[in-house]
């Protein structure tokens, strides 16, 4: 069976990429839809550092082909300053101003949790209690604390998706057995610049084959992110 893993990237708005992706002459602001034209998802992490609101995603959604999807990295003032505390009606506004802006085109929802978010029972508790589940929630973590079996067990039961990281510091599971087949590669040795060999990415390939899911490049401080996606999107045809 054909992989029905989508391929994509954290940015796009990367100089680095002229001439290798982005034809010389091709103006910045049309990167995007140059993007689009090659790739059928995108993750969108500015909604980290600002919260978003329903225009800015209407935006995007409107210039986007229509089989489009967007992953969507939940804003920072939830995942690491209040740590899903006292969140509820800032989560609620933000599922609300995702499913308006980008309708059917929002594919998953991504919590990214700070390496200080180390395993407890209340934490693994506050996670299950702070979701809502008419979202397809994939949870990011960054202590290898949460790799275990409490957490995995836990998360098929209630339906959420534990990210598989290619980082330098964790373990490099391909976790395939969850709602979602959900891959960032934040490159490895070097975080946001190293590239994936052939031999890398063919043998992730091999793993992912069959699955359902997304596969995200976030290796974009360098052109090793797009040159990885465009590999790894050949091999997945």
């Amino acid at each position: 069976m054909k992989n029905q893993v989508l391929i994509g990237c954290s940015s796009f708005y990367n100089s680095f990429w002229k001439n290798i992706f982005y034809p010389q002459n091709l103006p910045s602001k049309n990167w995007f839809d140059f993007y689009c034209q090659h790739f059928n998802t995108y993750e969108f992490n500015g909604s980290f550092y600002k919260f978003p609101t329903i225009k800015i995603f209407e935006n995007w959604y409107n210039k986007t082909p229509e089989s489009f999807l967007f992953s969507i990295k939940v804003p920072k003032e939830i995942t690491h300053i209040k740590k899903l505390k006292d969140c509820e009606s800032l989560l609620n506004d933000f599922y609300n101003v995702c499913s308006a802006g980008m309708k059917e085109k929002l594919a998953a929802v991504l919590f990214q949790f700070p390496p200080s978010y180390v395993f407890s029972t209340e934490k693994l508790g506050d996670i299950i209690s702070s979701l809502d589940y008419n979202f397809q929630n994939v949870i990011e973590f960054r202590h290898e604390s949460w790799w275990n079996e409490e957490v995995w067990n836990s998360f098929k039961e209630n339906n959420i998706t534990f990210c598989s990281v290619s980082h330098p510091d964790l373990p490099q599971t391909i976790f395939k057995d969850f709602p979602l087949l959900y891959l960032r590669f934040h490159g490895i040795p070097k975080m946001f610049h190293s590239s994936y060999s052939t031999e890398e990415l063919l043998d992730v390939n091999h793993k992912i084959n069959s699955k359902k899911g997304f596969a995200y490049f976030n290796n974009t401080a360098s052109e090793a992110g797009i040159l990885n996606a465009l590999e790894l999107k050949r091999m997945n045809v």
